[in-house]
């Protein structure tokens, strides 16, 4: 019951010094306002980037080709290409491996109506598009049996860029690569870009692998997504598929990227911003705390004589501590809870301002709110103390 009183009186005096409160109020507020925003932000920044990556699932395995480090110079013209027959036998050196897509990049000059388009070109098969999830909103995708032949897909920015330079539809519509002409068969939806494919599909021309090297005799598969089984054992998969490629003995060396290990690896760099943001924050908490501690003790010595009174009567030194204690502590307690809608209202805006999907994590507005009222136990306690250790005669005296 104690307790209750005391914090009823201490909502009077706190009502009664209402300037005095707003100002030890704006400091809390502002301190779990930022401590709230920050952590918030940026825990909806990691979820934005980690829906990027599990928008494609995370059984995926890229797998990048490359020449081996020990390899002679002088034997580098000797050195043969993974062919398209080589790179689906990859598949084949893991039952867990469901399937591949194998890719070319080329960098060619590319027009349409004469008009230069600055783009990738990517020669792929038509597991590029199951594995990958790319839609189409016009035509079809390239297949095995186009082969040799000079179709192509187009992705969602080229189709904005050509859209830009003729009223025309593309699908049906030539787009020259080269020296060569290419018939548009395809458009391609929307792609989210990731760090996983080393491409954008978006800004891409994707023509039949065959017909890539046709292009260009430096055409070559350095890059292989693989769809992998649900838990598969990552490492071993990597085992079995650089075995296979030394049974092959072509001097190649294969390097691996996990969607799984980037996500924990995201996901760790995360942690460490969440806790820098969080950092930064609470100096602004810290501040506001500063100003509890400042509030109170001009409060101390404004009261010295009701303090004395109180002792005088019988109050406890226990009693006095609890009051200016609570009194702190309500502070902290008022501050936090507008603090914490304050800094959900930022972080939502910062999420629309952005077109980021906003999720309200609990755990941030809980911590920004606990953090806050230990900062009024904290900064609250040393002047509860110092009244509570008041002489009640000298308190008397104190005008």
């Amino acid at each position: 019951m104690k307790l209750v009183e005391h914090a009823k009186e201490g909502l009077r005096n706190l009502f009664f010094a209402k300037l005095r409160t707003m100002l030890a109020l704006l400091g809390v507020l502002v301190g779990t306002a930022s401590v709230v925003a920050m952590v918030l932000g940026g825990e909806l920044a990691t979820n934005e980037a980690l829906k990027q990556f599990k928008s494609l699932g995370t059984d995926l395995l890229a797998v990048s080709i490359t020449t081996a480090a020990d390899t002679d110079m002088m034997s580098l013209d000797k050195i043969n290409n993974v062919t398209l027959t080589q790179a689906i036998s990859l598949a084949h050196a893991d039952k867990n491996i469901l399937g591949s897509a194998p890719y070319t990049q080329l960098f060619y000059p590319v027009y349409y109506d004469s008009q230069p388009l600055n783009t990738v070109i990517l020669g792929v098969t038509d597991s590029f598009a199951d594995i990958l999830k790319i839609k189409l909103t016009q035509g079809r995708f390239v297949s095995v049996a186009d082969q040799y032949s000079f179709f192509c897909v187009i992705g969602h920015e080229i189709y904005n860029k050509i859209k830009q330079l003729s009223s025309r539809e593309p699908l049906g519509q030539q787009i020259q690569v080269g020296r060569h002409i290419f018939v548009i068969v395809g458009v391609a939806d929307a792609w989210p870009e990731n760090n996983f494919v080393n491409a954008s599909v978006d800004n891409a021309i994707m023509i039949p692998l065959m017909a890539s090297f046709t292009l260009s005799k430096y055409a070559a598969i350095t890059n292989i997504i693989m769809q992998l089984a649900p838990k598969s054992d990552i490492p071993q998969i990597e085992s079995h598929l650089s075995a296979k490629m030394d049974a092959m003995q072509l001097s190649k060396q294969l390097n691996y990227r996990s969607a799984k290990e980037l996500i924990a690896r995201m996901q760790k760099q995360s942690d460490i911003l969440t806790v820098f943001l969080g950092l930064i924050g609470s100096v602004s908490l810290l501040v506001g705390g500063i100003g509890v501690m400042n509030i109170m003790l001009v409060s101390v010595v404004e009261r010295r004589r009701e303090i004395g009174i109180r002792l005088a009567v019988g109050a406890t030194p226990s009693d006095i501590r609890a009051l200016f204690l609570l009194e702190a502590i309500m502070l902290s307690l008022v501050g936090g809870v507008m603090g914490v809608v304050l800094g959900v209202i930022i972080a939502y805006i910062i999420a629309l301002a952005w077109h980021w999907q906003f999720i309200l994590f609990l755990w941030p507005p809980i911590v920004g709110f606990s953090v806050s009222v230990m900062v009024g136990i904290f900064f609250g306690f040393y002047p509860a103390y110092l009244a509570s250790r008041l002489d009640p005669i000298e308190a008397l005296r104190s005008e």
